[in-house]
């Protein structure tokens, strides 16, 4: 129903950031692994193709490489780093590895006007990050822009709409990146900027109404954001079919079900159903301290107890889930799924045998544009901006096996540092802000007498959408008052860390 295009991935880190820039633009894209056949690629009807880059080099005998069938597709295609050398390898460049890798801001000089490069000036910063370089080009290439240690940063087909940069214009630090990609999505392929949120509502509706019928939907409703805007949003699809119900897995965050029930009262006809199944989930994850056990522990014990809970309402025919565009990228490799870096509850570990069909109404969306869609369905602003909250809890901040104390220790730690960061205002000057209970022991002073109890390490970053992210730099006082705190009240913590790592080549949560 949408102009489209079609990301091909190469395992760049960047690559979900292409996909950003593009919606920011108001054009729909999907990200595919780089192997995806000619006649699926077809089937999707992109009306542009992106290559992204990776962190193979084009001389590896094991390099990727795509179907050779997109050449022939007779649509645009953009070469972006990696995809630049497929592009310059198709048409007789000569390419080998560079004496040093360059890395880091760049300027573009810009040797030849071109559409893709309207509006950019001469000298614009850009980022690099590559590993082979061209030494020359064919008649059938065309150079348009240079950089201090790459001869050719961008370039072009002398016929064909196929362009290729050697930077990312993906990245923030290439400031004329939206710009050069604007330039392509509409300039090159023509392409309509018909991506808005409130056609996605409608088209939603519309599609949800469809699939439904005069089913009910039992939905996993945890008071986070993913799951709060598809309760919304199927409630304005289906009205009082929607069954939302909530799991107390035990390891939610402090007084959840309270909080869940506040922020919902202003929606009297959405009737929650409250499940208190802590004592089961407690009881699998005992012992277990690998986190993808532990994500597939908890996702099928999810759905156990939510078959238990259809069973009471005959006509419900579907599970819903608040699955995001990142969940189901990131639980496919590009590569498939025997490197891929984790499995999320939403996307894997579901049984074969359940019951329900899965509904997943927001598993085209990001993290940011799932907060807009909430704003357009009049969401309170507290709950639209609430911090993420992994889908397994807090399993997955308890590192090592899980019981009922830990829980409790890092619930309490945990909503001190939250407290702290509303009282101080600094709530929305971080993106996800937690914390995390380490399977060490430190030695401690309490009093008059020695403690030798656990660690706590405080996480915040700042990030648009979870891909890449850099620890939040909150003042010093802030953060030591935050662990005098959590030291003075939450019995069994001696000490508190701060993590400082960023993402990549650290993750934003532990495991």
């Amino acid at each position: 129903m949408h102009d489209s295009v079609l990301i091909l991935d190469f395992g760049s880190q960047y690559t979900q950031l292409i996909a950003r820039k593009i919606r920011q633009c108001g054009v729909y894209c999907e990200i595919h692994p780089y192997s995806v056949s000619l006649p699926e690629i077809k089937a999707l009807n992109p009306k542009a193709l992106i290559l992204s880059g990776s962190p193979f080099s084009i001389a590896q005998t094991d390099a990727p490489r795509p179907d050779a069938g997109i050449w022939e597709l007779d649509i645009p295609i953009l070469g972006i780093c990696y995809g630049m050398q497929l592009i310059a390898e198709r048409f007789g460049a000569e390419i080998s590895p560079a004496p040093e890798r360059e890395y880091g801001k760049a300027e573009l000089q810009i040797s030849r006007p071109d559409p893709l490069l309207d509006g950019v000036e001469s000298g614009a910063q850009i980022w690099m990050s590559h590993a082979d370089k061209i030494q020359s080009i064919s008649h059938e290439l065309i150079a348009l822009a240079s950089s201090q240690n790459s001869v050719y940063a961008a370039l072009r087909h002398q016929k064909l709409p196929i362009y290729a940069l050697q930077f990312h214009p993906e990245v923030h630090h290439s400031l004329c990146g939206k710009e050069i990609l604007a330039n392509f999505l509409f300039k090159i392929a023509g392409l309509k900027a018909d991506w808005q949120m409130s056609s996605f509502i409608s088209e939603s509706i519309r599609k949800i109404r469809e699939q439904v019928g005069d089913d009910k939907v039992i939905l996993g409703l945890s008071g986070g954001v993913d799951s709060s805007v598809t309760a919304a949003l199927l409630f304005e699809a289906i009205g009082e079919q929607l069954i939302p119900i909530f799991v107390d897995t035990g390891m939610m965050r402090f007084r959840e079900k309270d909080r869940v029930k506040e922020m919902f009262k202003s929606y009297p006809d959405l009737k929650i159903d409250f499940v208190d199944a802590s004592a089961l989930f407690l009881s699998r994850l005992q012992g277990v301290s690998d986190p993808e056990q532990k994500r597939k522990i908890i996702g099928a014990s999810f759905i156990e107890i939510f078959d238990r809970e259809a069973a009471k309402f005959p006509d419900a025919m579907y599970l819903a889930q608040g699955t995001l565009y990142p969940d189901v990228i990131e639980s496919v490799s590009f590569s498939g799924p025997s490197v891929t870096i984790k499995s999320h509850h939403n996307v894997g570990g579901l049984p074969e045998d359940m019951k329900l069909k899965l509904i997943e109404p927001l598993r085209e969306l990001f993290k940011d544009e799932v907060r807009e869609l909430g704003k357009a369905l009049n969401l309170p602003e507290e709950l639209v901006q609430r911090h993420p909250f992994p889908g397994p809890g807090l399993a997955v901040r308890i590192l090592g096996p899980v019981d009922a104390e830990k829980v409790r220790i890092l619930q309490a730690a945990d909503e001190i540092f939250i407290q702290e960061l509303w009282a101080n205002k600094l709530y929305h000057s971080t993106w996800q802000a937690f914390a995390v209970l380490l399977p060490i022991r430190s030695v401690g002073v309490m009093g008059d007498e020695r403690s030798y109890d656990q660690v706590c390490a405080l996480r915040a970053v700042n990030s648009v959408d979870g891909m890449t992210a850099e620890a939040t730099e909150f003042p010093w006082d802030f953060l030591s008052m935050v662990s005098n705190r959590i030291c003075n009240e939450v019995k069994g913590i001696s000490r508190v860390v701060y993590d400082i790592s960023s993402k990549p080549p650290a993750t934003i949560e532990w495991e």
